[in-house]
């Protein structure tokens, strides 16, 4: 199928009922953008050459968020209807893979929850039909602002008419158009230069393309759907606000089908390229974005937030952890009240605890870090123990240092480690050191002053100020 179908997706409009500077199809639902939601439901059908975005509002920023590699792009300059979207693809299709092949997809931008199977059934009908195409149909309750389907004698769609130019029998019509099409693109591109500006807007309107191609023998075959809420286009913040509890109500259908419990279904918050393993928990609350991978087995606590995260088996997150692009290795232990950033890494089996946050740090495998401590820039070997309280000085007030820390090191208790040092292997931090020169392995390192006592100092004290 993807061999013959190229898609065209309408992403040039201003979204002025947004109320925003951004162009509507940057806007974000379910962890993406609009349009990069109709681009993965795109892929379903064609390859990445041979789907082109039409931009023309903050153009630059629209191509620079479609993450998908290959996608080729269409400039709008100016406005003037979605005929004239569609047209200002022509030459990008005809340069890329001819405007004779195939099967011609057109979407719209603004439609974040099409489904695939949407567009799979879409281009079948298309396929088999031997007509002009086919057009996907809903019924509506309130057909307000939508074209209104008209049917042929054999029940084929003869023609879209828009409801400015409705008489009172065709705003009768429930039936309207959501504005999917899928055309012969032979056909499409013989008879594209017909379309005209006869409206109110004068403007190029795509669905004249379906009472032309009518007109020239071609009818177009209807594709009823019926939950009507997949076909949403967003226009407004509120429409933005239901498209983003759908997606993520079908993601965590998703994943717990896959074999994930979810606790509490409503309250977590899981963006739509977020990857769960079989047997894991997730608690209430729980907040997963970006592109996280959690693996198998694991158990995330409540209230937690993972962004961009590689979480493997069996890792326990205890509650209020916040990590961003952090790298957590099997059987780890994190949290509570944890913070991982900036590539942390916390090897196999390492549990760093309440308080603690890590930036550019690698932990190694076994390692701890239990309890109130700062590591910045730090590169921790394995079997280490972190005293609480401890802090790498990593910043001289110009420039960032690096502390390196051998296996099995020991950091005695509010140690304060200044950077850029190195702590070889063995060695023994005492706690309460500051320690500013490298230390050897398998040495003892004490940097605090001697401890003295004053025998009676206190009581004179008091004395004194009762006086």
């Amino acid at each position: 199928m993807k061999k013959n179908v190229t898609v065209v997706i309408l992403a040039a409009g201003l979204g002025t009922r947004m109320k925003s500077r951004k162009a509507k199809v940057l806007h974000q639902a379910g962890g993406d953008t609009l349009l990069n939601h109709i681009v993965r439901a795109a892929l379903r059908v064609a390859e990445p050459e041979r789907i082109v975005a039409v931009v023309g509002h903050q153009a630059k920023e629209v191509q620079a968020s479609v993450k998908v590699p290959g996608v080729r792009f269409a400039v709008q300059a100016e406005q003037r209807g979605s005929g004239h979207a569609a047209l200002c693809a022509r030459e990008v299709i005809r340069d890329a893979v001819g405007l004779g092949d195939g099967l011609l997809l057109i979407l719209n931008g603004d439609g974040p929850l099409l489904r695939p199977e949407t567009l799979t059934a879409l281009v079948d009908a298309a396929n088999n039909a031997q007509l002009g195409g086919a057009i996907v149909t809903t019924h509506l309750a309130d057909p307000t602002g939508y074209g209104r389907i008209l049917r042929d004698s054999q029940g084929r769609v003869a023609a879209v008419v828009e409801q400015k130019a409705a008489n009172p029998e065709q705003l009768s019509i429930h039936e309207v158009n959501p504005g999917l099409y899928c055309f012969h693109s032979d056909l499409f591109w013989q008879h594209i230069d017909e379309v005209a500006p006869n409206n109110p807007a004068k403007e190029y309107y795509l669905t004249d393309m379906v009472e032309i191609l009518a007109r020239h023998g071609h009818p177009v075959l209807p594709l009823p759907i019926a939950d009507e809420t997949e076909l949403l286009g967003i226009n407004t913040r509120v429409e933005l606000a239901l498209a983003d509890q759908i997606l993520r109500s079908r993601k965590t259908r998703e994943l717990m089908l896959a074999g994930v419990t979810i606790e509490n279904p409503g309250s977590v918050t899981i963006d739509v390229d977020v990857e769960v393993g079989m047997d894991s928990v997730l608690e209430a609350n729980v907040q997963l974005r970006g592109r996280t991978r959690v693996g198998a087995g694991c158990r995330i606590c409540a209230g937690t937030v993972l962004r961009d995260c590689e979480v493997a088996d069996d890792v326990t997150i205890l509650p209020y952890v916040v990590a961003d692009e952090a790298l957590i290795g099997a059987h780890a232990s994190i949290g509570p009240f944890t913070r991982l950033r900036l590539h942390a890494e916390a090897g196999e089996g390492s549990h760093i605890g309440n308080f603690v946050e890590l930036k550019k740090t690698k932990l190694g495998k076994g390692s701890k870090a239990s309890h109130l401590a700062y590591l910045g820039d730090s590169n921790i070997g394995a079997g280490v123990n972190i005293g609480a309280g401890t802090i790498t000085c990593n910043y001289d007030g110009q420039k960032k240092h690096q502390t390196e820390i051998g296996e099995g090191v020991f950091v005695g208790s509010n140690s304060t480690l200044i950077a850029p040092l190195k702590i070889a292997g063995g060695a023994y931090i005492a706690a309460g050191s500051t320690i500013t020169t490298d230390v050897e392995a398998d040495a003892l390192a004490v940097g605090r002053a001697r401890q003295v006592a004053k025998p009676g100092w206190a009581k004179r004290r008091r004395q004194l100020a009762q006086s």
